[in-house]
């Protein structure tokens, strides 16, 4: 069994579509595969979250939200000014191990980066993935500035002591500027961990069949299963 955290280098890179499309291709290889979200802020109760797209672009069915809080904020803030419990780290892992022991994958979305703190005793997701000893794949930004983000959360990681397995560029622009298409060149030399493949922007608008058969051509399937320590090429597809 294997547990991988995602994260990213900042809010809003794509961390949730990236997520959904490494779920979506170990389960088009045959794999089992779970998604838990520690903390989701900035949605109200009842409604459609990260989970929920998770759901409809990779058909993944068993995931796990363990707190809700109503403000865009970092979830301890977010808990504290609500007034509502502060996710307690223990429980956290506790409930990705019960996910791990009957998935093949099990993917853990953080929120916003790497150091955000997501509740009591202001623990991150480097801290949880350093208790269950699980690898990272960070999902960065394509412009101006992600040379830099990308390399302060891998370090970030290492000190924590988190292997970051590889880097996947969250929302490739149509028209990619100057700064785009040098950092997908440099990303790998600055970081030190393989970019692990590119999602297109608008990705998540695709329909589940149409995002799992295009997450085969966005990310690498050789390295891929290097990182996540399972087989996952695709099966060939029937006429």
């Amino acid at each position: 069994m294997t547990v991988i955290c995602v994260t990213g280098t900042s809010t809003d890179v794509g961390k949730t579509v990236a997520t959904a499309a490494l779920a979506a291709l170990a389960r088009s290889a045959g794999r089992t595969v779970a998604v838990c979200k520690p903390a989701q802020t900035g949605i109200a109760a009842g409604e459609a979250g990260d989970l929920d797209e998770v759901q409809r672009l990779s058909g993944v069915t068993d995931v796990v939200e363990l707190a809700r809080y109503p403000e865009p904020l970092a979830p301890d803030t977010a808990a504290r000014r609500a007034g509502m419990p502060l996710l307690e780290r223990g429980a956290v892992v506790a409930a990705v191990r019960d996910l791990d022991a009957s998935h093949d994958l099990t993917l853990v979305e953080g929120a916003g980066g790497l150091l955000v703190r997501l509740g009591a005793g202001g623990f991150t997701l480097a801290d949880l993935a350093a208790d269950m000893q699980a690898p990272m794949v960070l999902v960065a930004a394509a412009g101006l500035g992600t040379l830099n983000h990308s390399a302060l959360t891998v370090a970030a990681a290492r000190q924590a002591g988190v292997e970051c397995v590889g880097a996947v560029i969250g929302s490739w622009p149509a028209q990619p500027d100057l700064a785009s298409r040098c950092n997908l060149g440099e990303l790998a030399e600055v970081t030190g961990v393989p970019v692990l493949g590119s999602i297109p922007e608008g990705s998540g608008r695709l329909d589940r069949d149409d995002f799992a058969a295009a997450a085969a051509d966005w990310l690498d399937h050789e390295a891929l299963s290097a990182a996540l320590g399972i087989p996952i090429r695709t099966r060939p597809r029937t006429a």
